[in-house]
């Protein structure tokens, strides 16, 4: 089974009950395919204005693994800043880190930030358009 990692922008989307982001979580979720990063869960967690916020983001996170930024994941992200750098196309430090963590474990990630990552050589894009 394919690992699908779930971006920042999705979960949002997810905690906000928006499609086709909530169907696409709870059908990868059931398989058992979902997972996420430290990276997202940092985004969240600071975005959480509330304690109610914090509660909600808590709760949708609960039953996601976290995957963390690794040496593996640290080293392709590396790889992925210079490459982009170097052509003065970069994509932000979350965004590295997101993308090292999925080529690390060559893992999809599912996103609405094709813009972005679709520029990271090598990552598998899971494109979650708005229907």
């Amino acid at each position: 089974m394919a690992l699908v990692v779930a971006d920042s922008d999705v979960l949002i989307d997810a905690l906000q009950g928006r499609d086709p982001a909530s169907d696409r979580i709870a059908i990868a979720m059931e398989a058992g395919s979902l997972a996420t990063t430290t990276i997202s869960c940092f985004e969240l967690l600071s975005g959480a204005r509330d304690g109610k916020a914090r509660t909600l983001v808590e709760r949708l996170l609960a039953p996601i693994p976290l995957l963390p930024l690794d040496d593996a994941a640290a080293k392709a992200a590396a790889d992925a800043r210079r490459g982009l750098e170097s052509t003065g196309a970069p994509i932000g430090m979350a965004d590295y880190l997101i993308a090292g963590i999925c080529l690390a474990r060559s893992a999809t990630l599912l996103t609405r930030n094709v813009a972005h990552f679709s520029r990271v050589q090598g990552l598998r894009l899971d494109p979650l358009f708005e229907g």
